[in-house]
């Protein structure tokens, strides 16, 4: 079975940057998301006050040009504000129509 391919998302974020980050997937023309709980550590260090929140990792499938839209939005718009990290991995996916 010959699959096709799309281009998987992630970014890790601060978890107040969640509905903000869901609305520019959309604006993008994802169909969708997931979206879980994250803790680490990274160039800005631990985050150890409650007030600042925990951290999100959201993943989405997208086509190329959709994945290029969205992380020139996270460059703008994030990466000189916020803890935010991005990345992106070749994917093959049974049921393309799903995701991009």
């Amino acid at each position: 079975m010959e699959l096709p391919h799309v281009v998987l998302v992630t970014v890790v974020a601060e978890s107040v940057l969640e509905h903000r980050l869901v609305r520019d997937l959309r604006d993008v023309g994802a169909h969708g998301w997931t979206i879980t709980d994250a803790r680490g550590r990274g160039s800005r260090g631990v985050r150890a006050d409650e007030f600042e929140g925990d951290n999100v990792r959201l993943e989405t499938l997208v086509t190329q040009e959709m994945a290029d839209r969205f992380l020139a939005v996270l460059a703008r718009d994030y990466f000189p504000l916020y803890a935010v990290v991005a990345w992106t991995t070749p994917a093959a996916v049974v049921r393309p129509d799903k995701y991009a």
